[in-house]
């Protein structure tokens, strides 16, 4: 066959997407080493590879300063030299707590950089592939860049508008609700309505979370913990957020029992002896404003303080008063609920109780199925648009 054969041609370019899609899933895992451990920093993982072998590997932890490509470069030693960078994530052109990661790869005398999205941020935001190329390395973008983008939708909404990327999260029946109807439940414990497969899922979703946010009513009915028992490491514990304007939050309930300055309480009156008793067991407490009627927290208040202590996602798991409300001041960016193959009646408490007939237009939506659950997600806006 001719070298200049059309279809040896395409061959080789299908060969090298392959390739280069092995080498990108690689970098994906390391990616998603770095959730937890990158925060508020992204998730990024590098693999550097010569020829056809693996010569270094690297992803970001906030604390050890390095980002990936660093660690990658580290560990290639002299092997850099004449080699293919796979990045899950732009590399950056500026001086931040490093120097540039572009400069890095320049001089290590990396030939190819194989990027799967973009930079969000604006300081990086193209200028790092530009400088990569203006140094003569070949670079090409896109390579699992959806799957690329989902380790980073905190970040990315984050850095682009400065308020955390929030996700509200609910167990539910097939006639959506997200509990039996009030007194019908056994006493002592949490109604589970959906499978193990979908509570495991439940537990990687607040690994990914910077704070979990829910309300008093559902702390006071359930008694929960609400923490992320993955066992992944982290480098912030997960905040635990208590809205309770009026301080109702007992002191024997298990997430004051287990309270290790990682539970903040937001309330809207002042300071008071349930307080102090609250903050001596290492309860956090602020008070914020009221929200629309007084009666309770500002929500979106809560939303801008978060952000203020660089927390870039957040989940939302309570009842109905706090779904309906999330949604109503348009401070939600996905859904995640998970359908349990039951219905639980008129009687049942709705997932939403005060909020109007919507079509939403969804950026993107995903159904797939759990044990005997279905898990639906959707995007409510593009959190990189």
């Amino acid at each position: 066959m001719s070298v200049l054969d059309p279809t040896s041609t395409h061959q080789d370019h299908q060969a090298r997407n392959r390739d280069d899609e092995h080498w990108m899933n690689q970098a994906l895992e390391l990616g998603r080493q770095s959730i937890g451990v990158a925060s508020p920093n992204p998730a990024v993982g590098c693999v550097i590879v010569k020829g056809d072998s693996l010569v270094g590997r690297g992803f970001h932890e906030y604390d050890r300063l390095d980002h990936a490509e660093i660690v990658a470069l580290k560990a290639a030693g002299a092997e850099a030299r004449g080699s293919t960078a796979y990045v899950t994530l732009e590399p950056c052109c500026h001086t931040g707590r490093t120097g540039p990661c572009t400069d890095a790869l320049i001089e290590a005398g990396v030939t190819r950089v194989v990027v799967a999205t973009g930079d969000p941020n604006p300081a990086v935001d193209g200028q790092g592939l530009e400088r990569l190329r203006a140094a003569g390395i070949s670079v090409d973008a896109g390579v699992l860049a959806c799957r690329a983008r989902e380790l980073n939708d905190g970040f990315a909404r984050y850095i682009r508008s400065g308020l955390p990327f929030v996700t509200v999260k609910a167990g539910l029946s097939l006639d959506g609700r997200i509990a039996p109807a009030p007194g019908t439940a056994p006493c002592g414990a949490p109604v589970l309505l959906t499978g193990e497969e979908s509570r495991m899922a439940v537990q990687r979703m607040r690994h990914t979370a910077d704070a979990l946010i829910t309300g008093i009513n559902t702390v006071l009915t359930d008694d929960p913990l609400l923490t992320d028992r993955t066992g992944l490491p982290r480098r912030r514990r997960l905040l635990r957020v208590v809205l309770d304007s009026a301080l109702r939050l007992r002191l024997d309930s298990k997430i004051v029992r287990t309270a290790q300055e990682d539970v903040l309480v937001f309330c809207t009156i002042s300071v008071s002896e349930r307080q102090r008793a609250l903050e001596a067991l290492g309860v956090r407490v602020e008070r914020v404003e009221a929200g629309p009627g007084g009666a309770r927290v500002s929500l979106r208040r809560v939303i801008e303080r978060l952000a203020e202590m660089e927390i870039t996602s957040a989940l939302i798991e309570g009842g109905s008063q706090l779904a309906s409300s999330a949604l109503g001041i348009g401070v939600v960016d996905k859904l995640s609920l998970f359908y349990a193959p039951m219905f639980l009646g008129v009687a049942g408490v709705p997932l939403l109780n005060s909020f109007e007939s919507s079509r939403p237009e969804w950026a993107r939506i995903s159904v797939r199925q759990l044990g005997q659950d279905f898990w639906f997600e959707g995007y409510l806006r593009d959190p990189w648009a």
